[in-house]
């Protein structure tokens, strides 16, 4: 405890605590959805997609490059999504096309400017330098993806179970389908400079795994979905400071070892 209580005297590990507190939630809400639509690949992509933002607010001359960042994931999802719905090609190969090529074209981008360097952060991310600004837009990020969750989950999970039957019942599948694509989007451009590239995806589909593996019903699945989610967030921030490691790997690994630990746990109630 005192260790605790010491690491809370600075001022980035409390900047990183409250950033902890708004990203799982974040994670959380939008985990249960991808899990239930099977959209594990499709964030992803979306993550790999960074770089390419990056680039091109490079390209642009902006010192902050989020709002490329931002406006490239949002166009990259909704035509990553289109081109997935039109029966073309499999739902995994156009994922795996268009993630291959956005990070590929990012890494061009910003080798021929000599830039890489300064974006490799964005590979692994760093939760210690979220500043008091950036807080702001995690919290007013939560409050809207917590207000179009409770507006839309219902729809969410009827355009992912079935389209056909949602689409029966009169329900704007196509609308519904581009809105959740277009919040995870945004999602992960806010956090993945903090959690990184190669370990979002593992955010966003661990605890959901984890719950389902246990959940009684959709109001459990939910619930211990927020549980897990603050659980790794929490300890890993704390065992990331106690053995000086990086932050993002220990949240994951948490998460992962939750994961195993309800898998053997369900196995062993079916045996």
């Amino acid at each position: 405890m005192d260790a605790i209580g010491e690491m809370l005297t600075y001022d980035f590990m409390r900047r990183a605590l409250f950033g902890v507190l708004l990203m799982m939630p974040l994670f959380s809400l939008l985990g249960t959805l991808v899990v239930n639509s099977g959209m594990a690949f499709f964030s992803d992509a979306l993550g790999h997609s960074a770089l390419t933002g990056a680039a091109i607010g490079l390209l642009f001359g902006l010192a902050d490059p989020s709002p490329a960042m931002l406006i490239f994931a949002v166009v990259f999802a909704l035509l990553m999504n289109a081109i997935r719905h039109s029966r073309l090609s499999s739902t995994d190969t156009v994922i795996s096309v268009f993630a291959s090529s956005g990070l590929a074209l990012g890494l061009v981008l910003l080798s021929k400017n000599s830039s890489f360097s300064g974006y490799q952060n964005l590979l692994i991310g760093d939760i210690l330098s979220i500043t008091d600004q950036q807080l702001w837009i995690l919290a007013g990020t939560l409050s809207v993806v917590v207000i179009v969750w409770v507006l839309c989950f219902n729809g969410f999970v009827s355009v992912a179970l079935s389209p056909s039957l949602a689409r029966s019942k009169g329900l704007p599948t196509v609308w519904l389908d581009n809105l959740f694509v277009v919040v995870m989007a945004v999602v992960v451009m806010l956090a993945v400079r903090w959690v990184g590239l190669l370990l979002i995806n593992a955010l966003l589909i661990l605890p959901a795994a984890a719950a389902r593996n246990v959940a009684r019903g959709l109001r459990s699945y939910v619930l211990l979905t927020l549980i897990f989610s603050l659980f790794s967030g929490l300890l890993g921030l704390i065992l990331s400071y106690l053995n000086a490691i990086a932050t993002g790997p220990t949240i994951v690994l948490i998460s992962a070892t939750v994961f195993f630990g309800t898998f053997f746990i369900a196995r062993r109630e079916k045996a």
